[in-house]
Order: C-alpha cells, then sequence, then structure tokens
C-alpha cells in the first residue's frame, strides 16, 4: 500500500500558520489545470473549470485505489493574474486570467489522465473537460500566509503580504496564488480558510 497524505508530506505549504507570513521553496509539482478568463462570480466557464477539475480529480483516485494507492484529494486552487500585474486587485476581477487546478501525488501519470478525462466524460456531461491539461508548475521562492475570512475581504491581508515581501527585499514575481481550504457551498464566509501566496525574486541592486 502507497499513502500520499499531502497534509503531512507537504504542511508547511498547505497549512502555513494564520496572521504570520511565512517564505516557502514551492518544489515543482504536478497539477491538473484549466485555464479561463473573468469574475469567478459571474463566468459559468469557472464553475464548469471547477466540476471537470473535481471530476477527473476524483475517478483518479478512485481509480488507483485498487492498485494499493490511497490518498485523499488536494484542495482546490487557483492562479490569477493580469497582463499588467500592476493593475491587480480585487476591484477588477471581470479582467482577471485564470488556472483553477488540484495537485496530484506522484503516482498519477498523464497516461492515467487521459483514462480518467475519457471515463469522467462518460459519465458526466463537462463543458469543461476538453481544456483540462496535465503539468508540472514550478513555483519557486514565495510568501504566504494563512487567511481567514470572506474572499471577498482579502485585500488587506494582499496588501500587507505584498508589504511584507518589500520588507524583506524582494520583488513581486508570477502570479497571485489562493490555496482553498474550505467549501463555500458549506461553510460561512467568515469562517472560510484560504492560503494566499505570491511568489517573489530578490530585487536588483539600485
Amino acid at each position: 500500500m502507497t499513502k500520499f497524505d499531502y497534509k503531512k508530506e507537504l504542511k508547511h505549504l498547505y497549512f502555513p500558520p494564520q496572521g504570520k507570513f511565512t517564505v516557502v521553496d514551492v518544489p515543482p509539482m504536478n497539477f491538473l489545470m484549466i485555464d479561463g478568463h473573468g469574475d469567478p462570480n459571474h463566468a459559468p466557464e469557472y464553475q464548469q473549470a471547477v466540476n471537470a477539475l473535481y471530476s477527473v480529480a476524483y475517478t483518479l483516485k478512485f481509480s488507483l485505489k485498487p492498485h494499493g494507492v490511497e490518498y485523499s484529494v488536494p484542495p482546490l486552487e487557483g492562479l490569477w493574474w493580469m497582463e499588467d500585474m500592476g493593475e491587480f486587485s480585487l476591484q477588477v476581477k471581470d479582467r482577471w486570467d485564470w488556472c483553477m487546478m488540484i495537485m496530484q501525488p506522484p503516482a498519477v501519470t498523464a497516461d492515467l489522465v487521459e483514462q480518467a478525462v475519457a471515463e469522467a466524460g462518460r459519465k458526466k456531461d463537462l463543458p469543461a473537460l476538453p481544456g483540462l491539461r496535465f503539468g508540472a508548475y514550478a513555483e519557486g521562492l514565495a510568501a504566504q500566509t494563512l487567511y481567514l475570512g470572506a474572499y471577498a475581504d482579502e485585500g488587506p491581508t494582499i496588501a500587507r503580504l505584498h508589504a511584507f515581501i518589500d520588507e524583506q527585499g524582494f520583488a513581486r514575481s508570477g502570479k497571485h496564488h489562493e490555496i482553498y481550504l474550505g467549501d463555500p457551498r458549506r461553510t460561512a464566509p467568515e469562517k472560510l480558510r484560504t492560503v494566499i501566496r505570491q511568489p517573489m525574486v530578490k530585487k536588483e541592486p539600485a
């Protein structure tokens, strides 16, 4: 029996301390991913992407169990960005690009994903399924924190995270990253837990 427990093996990445900013070096990991554009609260493509990701993720989980591989499906994650990240803010969500994704354990291969996509498509109408891809995402050095509260109220925490990065002598790089540890359908907004992460690079000397 092979067990993969991201809650233990990757605890520092998925369960950082609440209210503190920490620096992490995120290794390359494999993900199921679907890209999209627009405000997730209003774009139907967003929910279609989430449905397709979870359908394939659970199909993979159940297909591997008879082969001695056991694991919990990791949480939904989102990369959020704009062409000009200087304009990136909660006030312009309709202009955001995004990539929703679910991390996969080492036992998952491209061939297994291809089979799971086909099986999920036979069982359910999933409009976003053709856009699903499987691959590695290498984030590298980043700062992060665990935020408790409604998604719409993240702004001040994001601003403090950016200030922390600046104070450490780094500059923001890459895409705004969130990991959703709560289910907004079942959890009160003020009790939602979200990992907020921002990649960074060392500032060039003036």
